[in-house]
């Protein structure tokens, strides 16, 4: 087997990627656009020692859960990685995908995985990031990158608001009419004097507002003003009931992949939107973190609400708390809660929308929650309880830290709201090695045709009457998962 050669291949199942695998003289081969029980010619793209890659070319023997993608650019674009699977299919990968991580990372053997929970399939993405660059040919082109590359693929989204692509194509027809060049070419290199960098745009689902934000590496846009206009007139021409609420230049010039800079210019409008997830109002700055699927989101909060089991007389810390989305539901419900967010864009954001809700029971901190736990509240006075902690973490799951810091507070019971299951695993496995057990576990499909799963656990405490001591060393990669997390080591003592 080698790099460019056409291999038939029989594919056993999915990977976490949702790639299928097969096996070829022993050597495992994951294969792109691959389904279980299928029978494909496939191109080997890289050979290692250890395992190749392949993408399909040819299906010989399909799935019965095979389906026509329903975007041109699904081969093309590094946007999707399902859309050739049914999306019941998809439903069962992602409890399936949650509940192998429990068990092989966590060693969870016998928990239960929920069946995934879902709201729409397509045209839900809130928020979309648009690189802009040239094509070969010298264009102005702006879409999703291709995978592994640079490249930019220019396709109307399925999964994005059907109005972005006005958005898009007026920005770009205003930067060819006055000569304006993108930061990078189509190789990702960075043009002389270019000056466009992303089409970043955000849309409130219940208040039908849109934000418009320009990432530029420089300090102004020329005639901005005159986009502002026709960015009004080709939104209220695709549907009148949208409204561009705000436009934005976002300052961003450092050599970085990261989309946004520190600095935003507010040039139109007002400095957020605003949405609804049930009867509650939050508004979006452009840094804000806001879960891009509404829909799928007050699903998720409702089981997260539900797992805390407030009664009106809880204390409930809510730990990555962003703009207090998930805060403020919980605020409904309990006695007080408190909000961390490293963020301070987000922590202000939170702030106002606890003002806007009318919640006055709800207070926020900025900074990292491992550090805020032990400043700011004070655990080790007397006559501290904390009877919730919920726990929404970024990708790289939770700091040992702050695992630390909880184990410390042992409020009754811990939501943990994860993006990624492994995290979540490697997570679970060092709270229930102390005090914790998992009595609940719910996927959750936010990002509906994507490999990625959300998911919503409930551990309850065990009250034993172990002592319990946990040391953190952050200078170790965690074996399993390759995830960096720190060298784990326990000890219990018992006390009579």
């Amino acid at each position: 087997m080698k790099k460019n050669e056409i291999i038939k291949i029989e594919v056993d199942r999915l990977s976490s990627e949702g790639q299928g695998i097969g096996f070829v003289d022993g050597q495992v081969v994951f294969v792109k656009n691959a389904l279980p029980g299928e029978i494909v010619n496939a191109l080997i793209l890289k050979v290692n020692k250890k395992e190749a890659y392949a993408v399909t070319r040819e299906v010989l023997v399909a799935s019965e859960n095979r389906v026509k993608p329903s975007c041109p650019a699904y081969f093309k674009c590094g946007g999707c990685d399902l859309l050739h699977q049914s999306f019941e299919a998809e439903n069962r990968f992602k409890r399936d995908k949650v509940k192998d991580c429990l068990s092989r990372i966590g060693g969870f053997k016998d928990v239960e995985v929920e069946e995934t929970v879902f709201a729409n399939e397509l045209h839900y993405r809130n928020k979309g990031q648009y690189p802009v660059g040239l094509d070969k040919e010298g264009n102005i082109v702006a879409g999703f990158y291709a995978p592994h590359s640079h490249r930019i693929v220019e396709a109307p989204c399925i999964l994005q608001k059907s109005v972005n692509d006005v958005i898009v194509k007026a920005v770009l027809a205003h930067m060819r009419k006055n000569h304006i060049r993108p930061y990078a070419d189509s190789n990702g290199e960075v043009l002389s004097g270019g000056l466009v960098r992303h089409i970043y745009i955000r849309v409130g689902e219940s208040s039908r507002e849109i934000m418009v934000c320009l990432v530029i590496n420089g300090n102004d846009y020329p005639k901005k003003n005159e986009l502002v206009n026709e960015l009004v007139a080709a939104i209220e021409g695709f549907d009148q009931r949208l409204t561009l609420t705000s436009f934005v230049l976002n300052i961003n010039k450092e050599v970085t992949n990261v989309i946004l800079g520190k600095k935003n210019v507010y040039v139109y409008g007002k400095e957020y939107i605003t949405d609804k997830i049930g009867d509650l109002k939050y508004r979006i700055s452009p840094h804000s973190f806001y879960q891009v699927n509404p829909k799928a989101t007050k699903k998720l909060y409702d089981i997260a609400v539900e797992n805390a089991a407030l009664t009106g007389n809880e204390t409930v810390f809510d730990l990555y708390c962003g703009i207090g989305s998930i805060s403020l539901y919980l605020a409904k419900k309990a006695k007080k809660v408190y909000g961390v967010e490293i963020v301070p864009e987000a922590i202000n954001d939170a702030r106002l929308n606890a003002k806007e809700n009318g919640i006055k029971n709800a207070e926020f901190f900025v900074g990292a929650a491992e550090d805020v736990v032990d400043d700011k509240f004070g655990i080790k006075q007397k006559g501290d309880k904390v009877d919730v902690v919920v726990l929404d973490p970024p990708r790289k799951g939770c700091d040992g830290k702050l695992i630390e810091s909880v184990l410390k507070i042992a409020p009754e019971r811990v939501v943990y709201v994860s993006c990624d299951p492994a995290t979540l695993a490697r997570d679970l496995k060092l709270f229930c090695e102390e005090k914790y057990e998992i009595k609940r576990v719910t996927p959750v499909n936010m990002f509906p045709r994507t490999e990625h799963v959300e998911t919503v656990c409930l551990l309850s405490n065990r009250k034993a009457d172990a002592k319990i001591r946990i040391n953190v060393d952050l200078e170790d990669y965690y074996a399993e998962t390759g995830v960096y997390f720190g060298k784990i080591s326990t000890r219990r003592k018992n006390e009579k």
